[in-house]
């Protein structure tokens, strides 16, 4: 049962984020950056500490071992919101969401770089293949006769912040080993609030009354998906929930063209279709050989 909650509980994170950054999207003619990033940060406060106070979590979301490692992911992790931020004011938000697939296929090869994973001739083979769906997508903005220049910069961004992204997982992976989960998420929450009003100088603006209202709801929503995908992994094992996050190809499809009148492209579906299917072959594969592990693992027998 609990698995089946984890599985709704992401499927509900997707379908949030996804909402989240079309408000983000429809915010972006008025409002920069900076700005919206520290909408979608602060105003995602409050949801955070009332459902650590309701888990009696609080003390532990407040307490941490290495506060330097907060600072790093915070600085990186609010770089790849923001450069993502700029994506969606740039690129239809099904190219930005299938772009965003490449994170993914980054962690395997960063995991490799930096943590010393070993990576197998299977696990090399799909993020090959991923990056050539990935490729696909792009072909159209490449091949373009008059190559767009905001078109082109939305592809920088994007890419970019997956790299970001990939960065952020490797080093999740290591603060985990000493911090809470509730302590990861509070502190990323606060830095990347603290470091978006950095951006204030450089052209804020008082938003009219219908984008003030999306930004706070992109604020409230993005915190209400932080605590569904937390609470998810809590409920179920990643590599089960780990597929579910291609669903918001679907999402991102069907608001893009009600309400941004966006046609996804061939390239874009097939693109698409290539790396989600490159990255649930890592999680699947990654998963036998999980249980492979625990299956040859010795049985403790009592002596005696």
């Amino acid at each position: 049962m609990s698995s089946l909650r984890g599985i709704a509980l992401k499927i509900a994170s997707v379908v949030l984020f996804v909402v989240m950054a079309s408000l983000i999207k429809a915010a972006s003619d008025e409002v920069p950056v900076g700005e919206a990033v520290f909408f979608r940060s602060f105003l995602a406060l409050p949801v955070i500490i009332g459902w650590l106070v309701l888990r009696g979590e609080l003390a532990t979301g407040l307490r941490t071992r290495r506060p330097g490692m907060h600072i790093v992911r915070g600085l990186v992790g609010s770089s790849a919101m923001g450069l993502n931020f700029a994506a969606l004011g740039l690129l239809p938000l099904p190219e930005v969401t299938a772009l965003g697939y490449a994170a993914p296929l980054m962690t395997v090869i960063f995991a490799a770089m930096l943590l010393g994973e070993k990576v197998r001739i299977f696990r090399l083979s799909a993020v090959i293949v991923g990056l050539v769906g990935v490729l696909i997508v792009l072909w159209p903005r490449l091949t373009l006769d008059t190559v767009e220049g905001a078109a082109m910069l939305g592809v920088i961004c994007v890419l970019a912040s997956a790299v970001f992204r990939a960065l952020v997982q490797i080093h999740i992976r290591r603060m985990v080993q000493t911090e809470q989960v509730a302590a990861v998420v509070f502190y990323f929450t606060v830095t990347t609030t603290v470091l978006s009003l950095f951006t204030a100088p450089f052209g804020w603006v008082m938003p009219e009354t219908g984008t003030l209202w999306m930004l706070i709801a992109a604020g409230l929503i993005g915190g209400v998906a932080q605590i569904c995908i937390t609470s998810a992994y809590r409920g179920a094992e990643a590599a089960l929930l780990a597929p579910f996050d291609y669903a918001s190809i679907l999402f991102a499809i069907v608001i893009g063209y009600v309400f941004f009148g966006e046609v996804p492209t061939l390239a874009m579906l097939a693109g698409s279709a290539i790396v989600i299917a490159s990255g649930i072959a890592i999680i699947l594969r990654e998963r036998y050989l999980g249980l492979q592990r625990m299956r040859a693992r010795p049985t403790m027998t009592p002596h005696g």
